[in-house]
């Protein structure tokens, strides 16, 4: 019996994503990689500094403040660069 589910192209799926991902591309062509790159190196840095505001505890508001901040920023720049290098 034959198998009458459909198949599924990925080739359309990975053009779909490419399109999402070249975004930045259309809205700022010139700059594009160097944000990309930017963002990639960013989110591999930032981290480092949780380690004195975790080391040390977030026991007041500003350092919680602070520490959500980094994380905020940390997600934005994992997202902006997780292209660079493809």
């Amino acid at each position: 019996m034959a198998n009458s589910s459909t198949t599924h192209d990925s080739r359309a799926e990975s053009a779909e994503g490419r399109d999402g991902d070249r975004l930045l591309e259309r809205l700022a062509p010139h700059v594009a990689d160097s944000v990309r790159k930017t963002g990639f190196w960013t989110a591999i840095v930032l981290p480092f500094l949780y380690v004195p505001l975790l080391a040390t505890g977030l026991s007041t508001a500003a350092e919680t403040a602070t520490f959500l901040a980094l994380l905020g920023l940390n997600l934005a720049a994992l997202y902006v660069g997780h292209t660079h290098g493809r």
